[in-house]
């Protein structure tokens, strides 16, 4: 049975990315690809942190927390660690978008109180024009 590989280029399509953001994720350390000469040779596994890095990325997680769950992984045979760390950090990224939640909140509330001044003052010279 062969195992199953991927070109930069092929990898990249398949995620609808560039193969310059996959070259910045080997560098960050986050994939290790094979190599027959100058070419990288990715496999399923690189396929499948790759989307982990995307999902995390989406979710706001930083390179360095993806980084830090994937050494947690390679380093630990259960995944007792990782997933309390991933517990941990899905709880601090909650507080943290509740908290931009209630500022934007507050910030609507603010935008709305000066729309209606605005719009109060605009009517009040409108009607003082036609008086």
């Amino acid at each position: 049975m062969t195992k199953q590989t991927f070109s930069i280029g092929e990898l990249a399509k398949t995620l609808d990315i560039t193969p310059r953001s996959i070259r910045f994720y080997e560098e960050q350390g986050l994939l290790n690809p094979d190599r027959q000469g100058q070419n990288r040779i990715y496999g399923k596994k690189d396929k499948v942190r790759l989307k982990l890095i995307l999902r995390g990325k989406r979710l706001g997680f930083s390179l360095a927390e993806t980084k830090t769950l994937f050494d947690l992984y390679d380093s630990h045979q259960n995944s007792r660690v990782q997933l309390e760390a991933m517990l941990l950090m899905t709880e601090q990224k909650r507080q943290h978008m509740l908290q931009q939640l209630e500022d934007i909140q507050m910030l609507m509330n603010e935008l709305d109180e000066v729309e209606s001044r605005c719009k109060e003052e605009l009517a009040a010279l409108t009607q003082g024009k036609s008086a």
